[in-house]
């Protein structure tokens, strides 16, 4: 998910540059709602003033994977893996890959899930507690100064009058992350185990080639792959491309048979609210700087609204066409990446989806968002499920066993 430095380059963000400008506040209405199907998930996090949420969001739904596949009943035991590990590690080969292309790659800290899926087949994983990837003095994730001096360092070499290229350019930059982030063990110990990066991720199970990415665009043929064109999916991986019907038939089947997903998409939008709220209103709006969660649903003394109406607010119905319509102008956009792990309902019987966020706990919902089936439908970029997840008639279409 796309990611921009502040002016005052200490907070970083979510998408192309937004206009900084005060988020009008949606109407409010009362909502209830009635929860229909939860998965289990971990404990919120914090992202907080890192565009780091689509490694925040994979790693949440890899760990929802392992309690699925393990059958962990204990919440004690749950898995809690590294995110800044990820990090760090997609840090290096986004600088490798810079360089090959002398710059013409987008080197900033937004990324997307399959960058997640590469480091961990490529590195493995490794338990919060053993890197925390906070090694300058904060205790949640501070990155815009990371950030600029990473791209300074290989906006450097790329501009090097030499005509040939040190070997050691890598070194300063992983020098730079050991700094800010500190050194990678080479072997941690969970519940008394002692693991590298690569046995955890087998001990665990996590087979980054289980997982699928899916998309519903016209301007690919259904039934294909294609990197899906935004500035963020630097590694050009690929995604699936199905009709809407099937793409929501996907997260359905998904939940109802016990998996969850990695959500990404466009949450600009004016009905997606500071409180745990995401309908689709026909209205554009823009948020204000700060952190991530301000950039999107702007400050919390900004939020205050009317008095909440009787009936709730109409939504957009989408359409396959309306979609393609809001990608090709760019009004839904690379935005941010969740976690969507269940459904609900509201006290109209309209069908909601559960969102773990990475904003730590805030909100009405306590970090959980309330995204509706029109939202989902609409301003979703992507999405990453197990591959078992997927009905089998759309798998035979798609070539996948």
């Amino acid at each position: 998910m796309k990611r921009i430095l502040t002016a005052a380059a200490i907070a970083l963000c979510c998408t192309a540059a937004l206009n900084a400008q005060q988020r009008p506040a949606a109407p409010s209405y009362d909502y209830e709602f009635t929860t229909v199907k939860e998965n289990p998930v971990t404990s919120i996090k914090n992202q907080y003033r890192s565009g780091t949420c689509w490694c925040f969001s994979t790693i949440s739904f890899l760990e929802s994977e392992v309690i699925k596949a393990k059958n962990i009943k204990d919440t004690t035991l749950y898995p809690d893996l590294s995110e800044m590990f990820i990090v760090r590690k997609a840090y290096m080969d986004r600088a490798v890959k810079y360089v090959r292309l002398d710059g013409k790659l987008n080197m900033a800290a937004g990324s997307d899930f399959g960058d997640v899926l590469d480091v961990i087949r490529e590195h493995g994983v490794i338990s919060q507690e053993a890197y925390s990837g906070l090694n300058y003095g904060y205790d949640l994730p501070v990155q815009g100064e990371l950030d600029a001096v990473l791209k300074g360092y290989v906006e450097a070499v790329v501009k090097n009058p030499n005509r040939k290229l040190t070997p050691v350019w890598p070194k300063g930059f992983n020098g730079i992350l050991d700094a800010y982030m500190g050194e990678i063990p080479e072997k941690f110990s969970v519940n008394g185990v002692s693991y590298t990066p690569e046995s955890y991720r087998d001990a665990l199970g996590i087979n980054p080639d289980e997982y699928v990415s899916l998309t519903s665009f016209t301007h690919h043929p259904f039934y294909t792959s294609f990197a899906i064109e935004v500035e963020d999916n630097w590694r050009w991986s690929q995604s699936w491309n199905v009709p809407l019907d099937e793409f929501m038939a996907i997260i359905d089947n998904a939940v109802n048979q016990g998996y969850t997903v990695a959500w990404g998409g466009d949450v600009s939008e004016i009905g997606f609210t500071r409180t745990g709220l995401a309908i689709l209103y026909d209205k554009d709006a823009k948020a204000s700087s700060g952190s991530d969660q301000e950039r999107w649903v702007g400050k919390a003394d900004d939020k205050a609204a009317a008095d909440a109406p009787k009936q709730a607010p109409a939504e957009i119905d989408v359409t396959q066409e309306l979609r393609q319509q809001w990608f090709d102008e760019k009004t839904s956009t690379d935005d941010h990446g969740m976690h969507l792990y269940g459904t609900a309902k509201d006290q109209n019987g309209v069908k909601y989806y559960l969102i773990k966020n990475s904003w730590g706990t805030s909100g009405k919902y306590k970090g959980v968002w309330y995204m509706s089936e029109n939202y989902v439908k609409g301003k979703t970029l992507n999405i990453v499920v197990n591959r078992n997840a997927i009905p089998k008639d759309i798998r035979k279409k798609l070539g996948i066993k």
